[in-house]
Order: C-alpha cells, then sequence, then structure tokens
C-alpha cells in the first residue's frame, strides 16, 4: 500500500509515528520538506542510513526548505519507471517531472516550491536558488506528460496549483513561476486525484485534490479480500 504525509521538516517524532501505520513492503511518500538532509554532518549521514534500511519503502519530493547542493551529491538511479537519486537502501528522491509506476498506478512527481521568507535566510546555508524547478524541468514534465497523452493516475506535488491555493486562502495573492506552470498541469492533464503538500493542513478539496499535513493518506484504497476461502462463496451461493 501507499501513504502519503507532507512537511516533515526533519522531525523525526512524526515520522516514527507515522510508520506505525505501515506494514513490511509499503511505501511512504512525503510531500516536500523532507527536512533530513540539511546540515550533511555525520550523525545526519547516520540517520539517512538507518532510514533507508526500514521495514517500508521511504520516498519524498522536494519542497522548498531542502539542501540541494548536498541532495544534488547522491546518484540518479532508475527506479519504477523513471530516475530517482538513491539515498538509502530503500530511501529515494522523486525527481521533478517524471511518472513512476508504484503498485499498477502511474504518479506524475514535480518538486519545488518557494520560501516566503528567503529575505530571512542566507543563501547556501538555510536557502537555496534550486528550491524553484527550472524551465529545463518544467519543459521536462510536460514532454512526460505528453509522452502518456495527458493521462496519468496521480499528480503529487509539494507546492499547489494557483488556482488551488487561493481557494485555501480566499483571496488572491502574488504567484510564481511553479504555481502558474502547475495551473497549466492541472489543465491539460487527466488525473484520478492531485495530491500536494505546503499548506500545513489536511484537506479534502472536492474529489480531486487534497492537501496532506500530519496525517498519513492511503493514496487509494485497496480492495478487499472476500472473507470466503476459495469454493466457499459459489458454496454459499447454492445455500
Amino acid at each position: 500500500m501507499v501513504y502519503l504525509t507532507a512537511d516533515l521538516h526533519g522531525d523525526l517524532d512524526r515520522l516514527l509515528e507515522a510508520e506505525k501505520k505501515l506494514r513490511r513492503k509499503d511505501t511512504l511518500i512525503v510531500l516536500g520538506d523532507f527536512g533530513f538532509l540539511w546540515s550533511g554532518d555525520k550523525a545526519e549521514r547516520k540517520l539517512l542510513r538507518r532510514l533507508g534500511k526500514r521495514k517500508y519503502t521511504l520516498l519524498f519530493l522536494d519542497g522548498a526548505h531542502e539542501n540541494f547542493d548536498l541532495l544534488e551529491e547522491y546518484p540518479i538511479v532508475e527506479y519504477q519507471g523513471g530516475r530517482a537519486r538513491q539515498l538509502g537502501e530503500r530511501l529515494y528522491q522523486l525527481m521533478r517531472g517524471e511518472c513512476y509506476t508504484i503498485g499498477g498506478h502511474s504518479i506524475l512527481c514535480m518538486g519545488g516550491g518557494e520560501s516566503e521568507d528567503m529575505l530571512d535566510r542566507e543563501e547556501g546555508h538555510t536557502w537555496w536558488r534550486q528550491e524553484l524547478p527550472s524551465e529545463e524541468e518544467m519543459d521536462h514534465c510536460r514532454e512526460t506528460l505528453a509522452a502518456r497523452r495527458g493521462k496519468v493516475d496521480y499528480i503529487l506535488t509539494h507546492t499547489p496549483p494557483y488556482r488551488l491555493r487561493r481557494f485555501l486562502i480566499g483571496e488572491e495573492a502574488e504567484t510564481n513561476r511553479l504555481e502558474t506552470f502547475l495551473d497549466e498541469i492541472a489543465q491539460s492533464a487527466d488525473y484520478r486525484c492531485w495530491y500536494f503538500g505546503r499548506c500545513h493542513i489536511d484537506r479534502a478539496i472536492g474529489a480531486k485534490a487534497t492537501a496532506v499535513y500530519r496525517k498519513v493518506v492511503p493514496m487509494w484504497e485497496e480492495p478487499k479480500k472476500s472473507i470466503f476461502r476459495r469454493g466457499e462463496k459459489r458454496q454459499e451461493e447454492k445455500v
């Protein structure tokens, strides 16, 4: 089963609480602001190795608050039909504009965000220019979607499309090139549901969009197994 949460910001207690819901071979995807790669010191590297050896697979999108210089040092590998950065045995970053097939479902991912407090941060230490996707990364996302004729099962982002953020705050607000791009994707793509983080709320927005924060949300519901053993249902029907 695949579950979602968001905006951990390196909070190990939150991650350990979330994993209580997970079983072996489950997958947990963090929708940005993962935060466990920040200082690059020995203790952090040790923790990342531990996270890569959990009973489940841990995946994350980059958000606004990541150390992108450290992240870009990790190798890019093939993962579930797309490219990903591997940080540990079962720990991967899902890269911008890639589409993965997980649990038989196609999942388009687009990380990135913008720090609203960037003027109070120090470049290269608490803020990185790579937080917003480049034009090349957005073009790659367009090409990935076009190769699938615009159809995917799910879309995962850290930042919501501007139209969704505007709906949540209830008023007009300044936007950026990423939100505008995601509006474009929302208009052109055929998808079941769009999940996003950043807003620090847990809320469904209609049938096709969900803001994720502290909850551990199943991406889809698995079909329930029959209570009958093989052959029993037919016998029940005859009674």
